[in-house]
């Protein structure tokens, strides 16, 4: 699938009559849950000892992505300017690649 495609599905699953408000509470909330879900299943198989399920998990960052793309059209903002401007942060801050003494000194806490 292409992200174009993807994307033209997010909005077939929203309703389409919610204020700006509602849309920005929404994707928020949603994001937040669904990365937690994420962060429970690595907890689960990190201290309690469950296996990895790769397949539960990848049904957990398709509703992370579907949060993602939504909250960015909310935003005004495409998924490309996010990757670029996290890009040029990463970069910023760690120009040769990451290292420990970088990120420990670095000046910028953004």
């Amino acid at each position: 699938m292409d992200f174009e495609t993807y994307r033209q599905d997010v909005f077939r699953t929203v309703r389409p009559d919610m204020a700006e408000r509602e849309r920005l509470l929404l994707a928020a909330l949603g994001l937040c849950g669904e990365s937690g879900e994420v962060a429970e299943n690595v907890k689960k198989l990190i201290f309690h000892g469950h296996r990895m399920d790769v397949s539960a998990l990848r049904d957990e960052l398709g509703d992370v992505l579907w949060y993602f793309v939504f909250l960015c059209d909310t935003l005004g903002l495409t998924v490309e300017d996010v990757m670029e401007a996290n890009v040029a942060k990463r970069r910023k801050r760690y120009p040769d690649g990451f290292s420990s003494e970088r990120s420990i000194q670095r000046e910028d806490t953004k």
